[in-house]
């Protein structure tokens, strides 16, 4: 019985489908078509504003649809240009594939995201109950202050000591990195080893390296399974520094699936990205990575498909035997994991809850380096082991992987839709035959109703013409990467990315040539639409409507330049707002402060003037506490301070 109406279910949908399908393409007027789209739109507001729920999810993005599905149609049948022109029609053609990838990852994303799964937190268990865990902390050219401090914290979870081992693998001191025939490498190499021994030896933890560098760090983690014993493996990050309660909210479901070979939780980041950090937005705009972690992973976590992302997870020792360890035939050994895994019939689980908090790159070129690594691997993966041919897989989790996968084609429609008006403005090319009023019934609605249905989704996440920002700042450079993948699958190697990094002045980043050619383009672009427009006689309002994309291309090029500017950054280690109260012993003397910022290196306080000389402002004493005076206190003698 359950299968007929299963049959059944599915048979109303692809009868209602068909049937929209026909509607859709029933052709209307530019008037009609204008006044259908406003009226979706309104509607869309009012559930948006005073109906929004679960059950009125769908119809929002529903009705969102109809009008995006309208636009494709019209695009696809109306607004090529002749095949007589062939220059014309083959750049139109360029342009609208661009379109259609676009309109391809928002349905995709709609499918995934359109009710993300919020998990509840996993039953409580007793001591006796729970299972052994080894962390696996990977390393390879990483600083011994940054690795202290990831490895103390990993040391003190609240979790039994005697089911609980930390691991630095090592493979900065190996032993082919101690052989170097570089005599300068080679004795780097084994101080780093002598010292990170010491280290371990001092925090209770186990340091273990191997013979050679082979298979970057899925090799490096396997080497780890070859030694450690424990039922459930943590990694993280040299620079992911784990909470206290990581192993206590995340552990417990394990128990409750026998068949769970994966928890990811989020990666939380103590410092802004080059993007954020240049643009002064970290403190007010939320994280790039928040719609990731925030939305798709929740998405995904609903259909099995959450994925490895490398860091802040754990997986069960038993299924990664059974897939023969960690995945190293691409550079993403991470994703490459979860999808061997989840074709074998194993599920995972996603906690959209902050458990550890680590760094990100603080330089342009080394954000634009991860990124690569990024996109390379997830092209490696979709090439050499296609989700749509990979036996094991359900329907929707092929779906769920090749949206993870494909996203990174971004940077080519990106980079289609920047020059694209230039075609029209230096060399008159029509590559979309439209009149003002079919760009304004359809373009422009199509626009504002993807803008809606994405601020729907990811509103709280993501800022839109932020995603613009990063995503222009990014293709410049992944789009080399994506040529040299698709040319070469198997030649791109796993690079790490800098982390930790001080920058002790302001300067231009090294990437940014290419940002300072492509803004002096596109002013030109802007210049020369205006003149033809204002004294060039036969030009149409089509130079206006070309002319304002590319003045929207030349703002988003203009903020990229921003990015180009490094600004400064002194902290070593990165210091966060706090809001906590604490005594501060002086002496004989106990005074009550306010702690107001916090690092790991130093502290803020804020405490009574009239322990501080007179004129003091804010103060650095023995470089290590950052006193602050309460307003209107009267300063009066000197502060000593023994740390």
């Amino acid at each position: 019985m359950a299968g007929v109406i299963r049959a059944l279910r599915w048979l109303a949908w692809m009868g209602t489908t068909v049937a929209g399908l026909v509607l859709l393409s029933q052709p209307v007027g530019t008037q009609n078509q204008l006044a259908m789209s406003l009226a979706a739109m309104a509607a869309m507001i009012v559930l948006w504003l005073f109906l929004d729920g679960p059950r009125t999810r769908f119809v929002f993005l529903a009705l969102g649809s109809l009008v995006v599905l309208r636009y494709i149609l019209w695009r696809v049948t109306d607004t090529l240009p002749s095949p007589g022109d062939p220059v014309s029609f083959g750049f139109g053609l360029l342009l609208l594939v661009g379109e259609l990838y676009c309109v391809f990852i928002l349905f995709v994303s709609l499918i995934i995201n359109a009710d993300p799964l919020q998990r509840r937190a996993p039953p409580a268990a007793g001591a006796a109950e729970l299972p052994t865990v080894d962390v696996f902390v990977p390393s390879y050219n990483e600083d011994a202050a940054i690795l202290a401090m990831t490895l103390a914290a990993a040391r003190q979870m609240n979790y039994p000591p005697d089911k609980l081992t930390v691991w630095l693998l090592d493979d900065g001191g190996s032993d082919q990195k101690c052989a170097d025939p570089n005599p300068e490498k080679a004795r780097a190499a084994r101080e780093r080893r002598r010292d990170l021994m010491a280290l371990c030896a001092e925090l209770g933890c186990r340091y273990l390296t191997r013979a050679r560098n082979e298979h970057a760090k899925a090799g490096n983690l396997n080497n780890g399974l070859a030694f450690a014993t424990g039922e459930i493996v943590v990694v993280l990050d040299a620079d992911h520094v784990p909470f206290r309660s990581f192993l206590s909210e995340t552990v417990g479901y394990f128990a409750e699936d026998p068949k769970l070979f994966l928890v990811q939780t989020p990666h939380a980041f103590l410092n802004p990205d080059p993007i954020e950090r240049n643009l002064r937005t970290f403190e007010r705009m939320p994280s790039e990575n928040e719609m990731f972690y925030a939305v798709t992973q929740r998405g995904l976590d609903k259909w099995n498909g959450s994925f490895f992302c490398g860091s802040a997870a754990l997986l069960r020792r038993t299924a990664l035997d059974e897939a023969g360890g960690f995945s190293g035939i691409t550079i993403t050994e991470d994703c490459e994991t979860a999808f061997e895994l989840h074709s074998r019939g194993w599920t995972s689980a996603y906690v959209d809850k902050p458990l550890i908090a680590g760094l990100q790159p603080e330089t342009l070129t080394a954000f634009i380096g991860q990124r690569s690594r990024w996109c390379q691997g997830m092209f490696q993966i979709l090439l050499l082991k296609n989700p749509a041919f990979q036996k094991g897989l359900k329907p929707i989790q092929k779906i769920a992987y090749l949206s993870s996968m494909t996203f990174w084609f971004f940077p080519v429609p990106r980079l289609i839709f920047m020059f694209a008006p230039l075609l029209h403005i230096f060399f008159d090319l029509k590559i979309f035959v439209a009149s003002v009023d079919e760009s304004i019934a359809y373009t422009a609605t199509y626009i504002v109703i993807n803008l809606m249905m994405q601020n729907y989704v990811y509103g709280k996440f993501r800022w839109p013409f932020v995603s613009e920002l990063y995503e222009y700042v990014q293709g410049l450079y992944l789009s080399k990467a994506i040529v040299s993948v698709i040319w070469s699958p198997r030649k791109p190697t796993f690079n790490v990315t800098d982390k930790g990094i001080s920058l002790d002045h302001n300067h231009l980043s090294s990437a940014s040539l290419p940002f300072f050619a492509v803004y002096g383009l596109l002013a030109t672009g802007c210049a020369v639409a205006a003149w033809r427009y204002l004294f060039e006689p036969g030009v149409t309002n089509l130079m206006l409507v070309v002319g304002l994309w590319n003045l929207f291309n030349l703002l988003t090029a203009g903020a990229a330049l921003g990015v180009c500017a490094e600004r400064r950054q002194l902290e070593r280690t990165p210091s966060l707002p706090v809001n906590r109260r604490g005594l501060l012993t002086l002496g004989d003397r106990a005074v009550d402060v306010a702690i107001t910022r916090v690092s790991a290196e130093t502290c803020t306080v804020r405490l009574p003037a009239a322990l501080l000389p007179a004129g003091a402002g804010q103060r650095k004493l023995s470089g290590s506490l950052n006193v602050v005076p309460v307003a209107g206190a009267r300063p009066a003698g000197a502060l000593p301070v023994t740390l």
